[in-house]
């Protein structure tokens, strides 16, 4: 689903922050660091932090996407959910269990969106994959906050 009155950045994917921080180049060589919008992804220091990047890298390195997009956050990247081949490649880290659907922001997504999101992340964890697979997982959110 398209996100409403959002623009689109179409690019190759060069490279991941973290699990759900990615750069994409634009035809004109422009490169362009994009958030991930509707998940947040272990942090680098956090256990599967390196499994979560690595996931989206494996998935997408390499491939043209596209960014549908509303929103800048405070470090200037653009927010958006991330497209391959038809694909909502932020959905897809929830269901590797390599994210959270990030609450927090849940209502700048699509009631669609939210409720996908939020089936995900219960299927992930019922299913113990991923990140799902420790007993004592801290979101991301909290992890920062210590």
């Amino acid at each position: 689903m398209l996100i409403v009155n959002a623009e689109v950045l179409v690019g190759k994917f060069i490279g991941v922050g973290d699990g759900d921080t990615i750069t994409v180049l634009d035809a004109d060589k422009t490169e362009y660091k994009i958030r991930l919008m509707g998940i947040d992804a272990p942090e680098k220091t956090q256990k599967f932090g390196d499994a979560s990047k690595q996931a989206l890298s494996n998935y997408i390195y390499q491939r043209e996407v596209s960014v549908e997009y509303k929103k800048k956050d405070k470090y200037q990247r653009k927010v958006g959910k991330v497209i391959l081949d038809k694909q909502d490649i932020c959905l897809t880290m929830i269901e590797l269990g390599m994210a959270w659907h990030y609450k927090d922001y849940e209502k700048e997504q699509s009631k669609t969106d939210r409720d996908l999101y939020r089936q995900a992340e219960l299927k992930a964890r019922e299913s113990r994959i991923g990140l799902w697979q420790l007993s004592n997982v801290i979101e991301p959110s909290a992890f920062r906050h210590k």
